[in-house]
């Protein structure tokens, strides 16, 4: 038995440098091959892909701690290399805008990629958790007039990828506190709205225009958000629906649903307060005294 116990944690071990190992390539930006990095990458994403799906010793991996924390860091790395990428759109005016696209795309499809391997791994909320906190700073930059006419792949990209975050926290599979799911909405919500509308109208000025919504990528972006707002506490879904109903893009996202969910709660709320404040002010019977 010690020594059966020897083998398999030195096959657990050997496992988890490899896997650990190929979640490095498969986000790497190194110089060390440049004519055969996007090869390398590839292969290494499969290699992960294949492990997490059917290596039987995968679900004891996953559980180590030193793997988690080292995925973290790998996580951590690719979220700063892409922010910096972004923000040197708008910090650096004589960079070649093309090439920069390039790298961010990149940056944005290993993140993605990302996404689905945290998502195996039990991990996906450190995923969510970085997102929301640069989200801002997404739309300070994407926003900037600088960019107005420019980068709409990467523009429907990034709602791509949100909706991945959404369905997270919308369906239940991230949990964050209210006033987080509030924030989250609120940053994306309109830009969302904004970009459905431009993408639609660019679409119908110019034919060949490629960069648009697509239906399933709406359906999602849709249901994530319903459900999200659904679950929020009544006031905060009472200031996003009416701001959702007095915007211009009212069409879309279609929140009819979450709208008649809020009023039937509410109004099943005031019945239930009328019927208590009704009950506390019936008057007690009092017992007749002897003298009368």
């Amino acid at each position: 038995m010690p020594i059966f116990s020897d083998i398999q944690e030195t096959e657990l071990s050997g496992t988890k440098e490899v896997l650990l190992s190929a979640i490095r390539y498969a986000t790497s930006t190194g110089d060390s091959f440049p004519r055969f990095e996007d090869d390398l990458r590839t292969s290494a994403q499969e290699q992960v892909e294949f492990m997490l799906e059917d290596d039987e010793k995968i679900p004891l991996v996953i559980a180590d701690d030193e793997l988690k924390v080292e995925t973290r860091i790998v996580l951590s790395k690719i979220f700063s290399s892409f922010e910096n990428e972004l923000f040197s759109l708008i910090l650096e005016p004589d960079i070649a805008i093309k090439d920069m696209e390039k790298k961010i795309m990149r940056s944005l499809s290993d993140l993605e990629w990302m996404h689905n391997t945290l998502l195996k791994m039990d991990l996906v909320k450190d995923f969510v958790s970085h997102w929301a906190n640069i989200s801002s700073n997404l739309l300070k930059v994407i926003e900037d007039k600088q960019l107005d006419s420019v980068m709409w792949n990467l523009k429907i990209k990034l709602i791509e990828v949100t909706s991945k975050v959404l369905e997270a926290v919308g369906y239940g599979t991230v949990v964050l506190p209210a006033e987080s799911r509030v924030e989250l909405l609120k940053t994306w919500l309109p830009y969302i709205r904004k970009m459905k509308s431009l993408s639609d109208e660019m679409s119908t000025t110019e034919a060949a225009f490629p960069y648009k919504m697509s239906d399933d990528l709406c359906q999602c972006v849709e249901g994530a958000i319903v459900s999200l707002v659904s679950a929020l506490p009544s006031n905060d879904q009472a200031d996003i629906l009416a701001d959702w109903i007095s915007a211009e893009q009212v069409k879309y996202p279609d929140l009819s649903e979450a709208f008649e969910i809020w009023c039937y709660r509410t109004k099943s709320a005031q019945r239930r307060l009328d019927e208590a404040l009704t009950e506390s002010a019936v008057p007690m019977s009092l017992p007749l005294s002897p003298s009368t």
